[in-house]
């Protein structure tokens, strides 16, 4: 199987011909100086695919599907509720957690949040491109940027990482079968009236996941760690 590994919106199957586009063409051409009659890798959500290059016309691939590789994959949902940080901080962070397995990003506007919109486009790209690098089928999910309100409205296990908590470690069987949700606060922490909201949902675990304060970025690897340990 080819190491090089690109996403591909729509549908899949064996025999397919199709097309990519400008951006992967390039990507495809100019850098990895692939050829025709050569090979690589082709995914979505269904699945990935074996795909050989029929021809390079005005600088796009074409290519044709030749088998499927991988099936579609049972996962386990795992959600990251965080405060928007600054972009270069937070590209990282989303390349890391989606390394981990993060499967949807909830970016949440908290009283003490500082950055206050996010790049979409900018978003999506990294989860992709972070998705080819990993090895992953699923693609994480982004939704629209939200308040602690909307969030504790959804049915999910939510671990709090909580700096003020005694508890260091979490309990396995107090996950249920809904997706775990991590949330992380801003950058001058939570407020007190969002901990008291936060402690009060039910199926909440707080988890003091540090004895320092850490930045954003790192403590959401380690949050992810931390939960990827517990529930494997």
């Amino acid at each position: 199987m080819s190491n090089i590994r690109l996403f591909f919106l729509n549908s899949i199957s064996v025999n397919m011909i199709g097309k990519l586009d400008k951006s992967q063409s390039h990507y495809l051409i100019k850098v990895m100086r692939i050829k025709k009659n050569e090979f690589f890798s082709i995914f979505n959500s269904n699945g990935e695919w074996e795909a050989k290059i029929l021809g390079i016309s005005k600088n796009i691939v074409e290519f044709k599907i030749i088998k499927n590789l991988r099936q579609k994959e049972k996962i386990k949902e795992l959600w990251l509720a965080f405060s928007p940080i600054k972009s270069n901080n937070q590209n990282f962070m989303i390349q890391k957690a989606t390394e981990l397995g993060v499967t949807k990003f909830i970016p949440i506007i908290f009283e003490r949040t500082i950055v206050r919109k996010i790049n979409k486009e900018r978003f999506e790209k990294i989860l992709i491109e972070a998705s080819e690098q990993s090895n992953r089928i699923n693609v994480p999910l982004i939704e629209p940027t939200q308040n602690l309100e909307d969030l504790l409205k959804k049915s999910m296990d939510l671990v709090f990482t909580d700096l003020n908590s005694s508890n260091t470690k979490l309990n396995k069987s107090k996950f249920t079968n809904k997706p775990i949700c991590i949330i992380i606060g801003p950058e001058g922490d939570f407020s007190e009236a969002e901990r008291e909201k936060i402690l009060s949902f039910e199926g909440v675990q707080p988890v003091k996941i540090n004895e320092n304060i850490l930045r954003a970025e790192t403590a959401v690897i380690s949050a992810i760690s931390i939960v990827n340990y517990a529930i494997n």
